[in-house]
């Protein structure tokens, strides 16, 4: 047996591992599947043993298998955490630095905060990762996370910055006055928009659920972005973040904010990167900005 193998033969090993055979490595690696097939021949070779039963329903890792493609995934995790620990030594605040956050919070609260960073650190560039899904910041898909949430992940450090609160509101055309708390049971017999069951983690979304007749619900929305505008344009009441409502002066508070509805408001990095200087500069600005805007996000200010 002659075991000195190379990183690319872990690779190979691992990718049709996790692909149980040779078309769905070959894809990952962006070789071919003759590529595959002749190389694992050679390996198997080298190392003088079968690390695959061949079936029909694919390849199937024997136990050499399955420990070589165990350390190859140990050696990826440990390149990646090499990876960040060398971001975190940037001796200057500059280069690429990627955030990822939600389409509402970016356009109607963090985009103003974003260009006054750039204004202040034109050395570093951002790429914005917008969607409502938390990346993995340990495999750096993003730097840094913006995020609503009440269990932001343990392993992530950073703070909570408010509480992102909601309330329900209508359109204030529609509206005499808000409601005191007396006539509550009304505005259930009003034309109401909601979340769509891809939000039905939400909060809000599932006290329209719980207090709505399906009747009654004139419009689901798979993103918060653009429901204000589905109330602004008469399609029914709801529930909005305070910081997107309270801006429009064509809507109003039907209700207060309800602390059922609240979630945290997250700026978080990974551990590896918080002493990056781009990480500390952007962390420190609009964790600052972000504070002046805290009566607007708790629906208070």
């Amino acid at each position: 047996m002659n075991a000195n193998l190379a990183w690319d033969d872990f690779r190979l090993v691992k990718a049709i591992a996790d692909h149980d055979g040779l078309t769905g490595a070959a894809a990952a690696l962006g070789v071919n599947h003759s590529t595959v097939f002749r190389r694992l021949g050679q390996i198997e070779e080298h190392v003088g043993l079968q690390l695959f039963e061949r079936r029909k329903t694919g390849y199937v890792a024997t136990a050499a298998g399955v420990e070589m493609a165990a350390l190859a995934g140990r050696v990826e995790e440990d390149v990646a955490a090499f990876s960040r620990r060398l971001a975190g030594r940037d001796v200057a605040p500059s280069g690429e630095l990627r955030v990822t956050t939600t389409d509402t919070l970016y356009l109607h609260l963090l985009l103003p905060i974003f260009a006054a960073f750039r204004a202040a650190h034109p050395a570093i560039r951002l790429d914005i990762v917008i969607g409502n899904q938390a990346l993995n910041l340990s495999k750096r898909d993003a730097d840094i996370a913006i995020r609503a949430s009440d269990a932001p992940g343990e392993t992530l450090v950073g703070r909570r910055l408010a509480t992102l609160s909601w309330a329900i509101y209508g359109r204030t055309s529609d509206v005499s006055q808000p409601d005191d708390g007396n006539g509550t049971a009304r505005l259930f017999a009003r034309d109401w928009v909601a979340l769509g069951d891809q939000l039905a983690h939400v909060k809000a979304a599932r006290y329209v659920r719980d207090k709505v007749a399906p009747e009654r619900i004139a419009l689901r929305s798979s993103a918060v972005l653009g429901l204000a505008e589905a109330v602004e344009q008469g399609l029914g009441i709801g529930p909005l973040p305070c910081f997107i409502a309270d801006q429009r002066p064509t809507l109003v508070r039907l209700l207060p904010p309800d602390p059922d509805f609240s979630t945290g408001l997250w700026l978080l990095t990974h551990p590896d990167l918080r002493n990056a200087p781009r990480v500390r500069a952007f962390m420190d600005f609009v964790g600052g900005e972000l504070a002046k805007l805290r009566g607007l996000i708790e629906g208070t200010g």
